[in-house]
């Protein structure tokens, strides 16, 4: 005991300086050359350097996988070694979620990220943003398209010298693919948003568009399509906050320039984000979801520079409102459980607009060096104000009333596993059970050709009719008294823009299986009209209403043949029921 008394003068500083060393901060391409960004393999490991050196505060965990084989990557950063989320949310702390790389080629994010955790984790007077909030990192989404390293890819943007791809492996746009998960990014993706459940999302990105003075622009959930306490908390509260901060840190903000203009004159449009879309899929769960859009031409040090603002300044204002986030928040999911109808789509309302002070440059166009004629290019020797419209109010085009609950066949695998991916609660019937439901018959619709692997259908037109429909054992019921209630609308009513039959699912549906050889049908057909004369009636009124029908033999026997038994009953019926009043089903 003497001896080792006698050795702890000499232990205490060699302890001291090991744990010195183990807090230096980690270092990046970008500390000294600010047109660097990271590899895939050094963000990673900047990671798990961090977790090594702060375990206590810093969690780095891989879940699920990729499209490329890799793992997706959580790390959590925490300021009492808490680190699940259920626990977190039971201490009443708020959760946001912070997402970079989905498009590699805009990786501003990757870098100013792991530059804002070290930062909070080498200044204990900074981390008092973590009393009330808790930071979940995707470090980097797309790591397929971080592994394609390249410097060409983006034609339009200033730096950085070397970046990723924007196609993942399989060459999906994962900013496509939230609600449909065609890739095992977007499945796990899934998984860990349902888990952490965040009250506010973040998912980095790089504008293309307008040349204008702003380094950064934001793409806000569009606030309509919100439960009002969360919509109106986020516009009232959320917003001109984040606006002012950035202000004054030097990074003046102005909303995500798109408009009806080839140039911003005429005015900007607000983004209606559908599920597809990671701030409308954090929508279909009351999270106010953010895309900061750093600009293009802006040099890659200022957009990370100003990423980084935009992170802590969010930080700050979670850690200044968590209270009234947290009230806004509950009162939206009440409202979600319980509210009788919903919005299936949204359009701009052009009547109402706002005004905002733009800062550009002159737009002028030249003679073009490749082709001869005008082309646009941005005078930036002149600078300009202006004042210019902004549309940001949208309104719902399509409702549908909530049904009770919606069963869907066990076949259909591919809904089913989505949304147990999701967290979504279902039951099994335990027996066949004859069940009286609204189905939908699918009417018109278009396609749009070869889109993120789909042949996509638009404005889709349906008829409900409500019938007895057997449902058997093993069927799923998905009762619609859920936090996921929005989630569960808009993918499973078909006519919704990211419903999943929008996105192929139940195309099989579409196809008859059967017909006839028109010389046997003839007579069939016409001793069905003898024996049911108001089909009859009907066909001789359409034929006196449509020339082109009445001249055509092939037309009016298909005809016949739609309103005959030998016509199969399952074509384009959607398989899912709405059941619409309480039943006694046999769980």
């Amino acid at each position: 005991m003497r001896k080792l008394l006698l050795l702890l003068p000499l232990l205490l500083p060699l302890a001291n300086c090991t744990r010195h060393i183990a807090m230096q901060p980690i270092a990046i391409p970008f500390d000294t050359n600010p047109n660097q960004t990271l590899t895939y393999a050094e963000a990673i490991a900047c990671y798990e350097k961090m977790a090594a050196a702060y375990p206590k505060m810093l969690q780095l965990t891989a879940v699920g996988s990729t499209d490329s084989g890799h793992p997706l990557h959580v790390a959590v950063l925490s300021n009492d070694g808490v680190f699940d989320p259920e626990a977190i949310r039971r201490s009443g702390r708020r959760i946001l979620l912070i997402n970079n790389g989905i498009h590699p080629g805009e990786p501003e994010g990757i870098d100013a990220t792991i530059m804002l955790l070290r930062d909070l984790l080498a200044s204990p007077q900074r981390q008092t943003v973590l009393e009330h909030l808790v930071v979940a990192v995707i470090p980097v989404y797309n790591v397929d398209g971080c592994l394609n390293r390249g410097s060409h890819s983006r034609a339009n943007q200033n730096g950085p010298e070397a970046y990723g791809f924007r196609g993942n492996a399989r060459n999906y746009d994962l900013n496509r693919d939230f609600v449909k998960c065609d890739s095992r990014n977007a499945s796990a993706f899934n998984r860990i948003f349902t888990t952490w459940m965040p009250d506010v999302f973040i998912d980095n990105h790089t504008s293309n568009g307008a040349d204008y003075q702003y380094t950064m622009t934001l793409i806000a959930t569009q606030h309509n399509k919100m439960e009002a306490p969360l919509g109106d908390f986020m516009q009232k509260t959320m917003l001109p906050f984040l606006y002012d901060r950035m202000e004054k840190r030097g990074w003046e903000m102005i909303p995500y320039v798109d408009g009806p203009g080839e140039t911003p004159e005429k005015g900007i449009f607000g983004f209606c984000d559908y599920g597809r879309f990671s701030t409308g899929f954090a929508a279909m769960w009351n999270t106010i979801g953010f895309m900061p859009e750093t600009h293009m031409l802006k040099p890659f040090k200022d957009r990370v520079q100003s990423t980084y603002a935009f992170m802590d300044v969010m930080l700050q204002f979670v850690h200044e409102q968590h209270g009234a986030l947290a009230k806004a928040r509950a009162e939206a999911f009440e409202r979600t459980r319980t509210k009788p109808e919903f919005a299936l789509d949204w359009h701009m309302d052009r009547k109402t607009r706002d005004s905002l002070r733009f800062k550009g440059y002159a737009a002028r166009y030249k003679p073009s060096e490749v082709s001869g004629l005008p082309r646009l290019w941005y005078d930036r020797s002149e600078p300009v104000e202006m004042t210019i419209p902004y549309y940001n109010t949208f309104e719902p085009s399509v409702q549908v009333t909530r049904p009770v609950a919606y069963i869907i066949p066990q076949a259909w695998e591919n809904v089913l596993s989505r949304l147990e991916n999701n967290g979504v609660q279902m039951r099994r019937l335990r027996q066949d059970a004859a069940v009286e439901v609204e189905m939908y018959t699918i009417g018109t619709f278009k396609n749009r050709d070869a889109w993120e692997g789909h042949y996509y259908h638009s404005n889709v037109k349906v008829e409900k009719q409500t019938q007895m429909q057997t449902f058997h054992q093993g069927d799923y019921v998905v009762f619609a008294d859920q936090d996921a209630n929005r989630y569960l609308v808009e993918t499973l009513e078909p006519h919704a823009p990211d419903a999943w039959f929008a996105w192929n699912f139940f195309d099989p549906i579409l196809m008859q299986k059967e017909y006839f050889s028109a010389y046997v049908f003839e007579d069939l057909a016409a001793e069905f009209l003898s024996q049911n004369p108001a089909v009859r009636a009907a066909l001789e009124e359409k034929k006196k209403a449509d020339p082109a029908f009445a001249a055509s033999a092939s037309d009016q026997l298909d005809w016949v043949y739609r309103q005959s038994p030998w016509y199969e009953p399952s074509h384009r019926l959607y398989p899912v029921g709405r059941l619409v009043k309480p039943a006694d089903l046999p769980f």
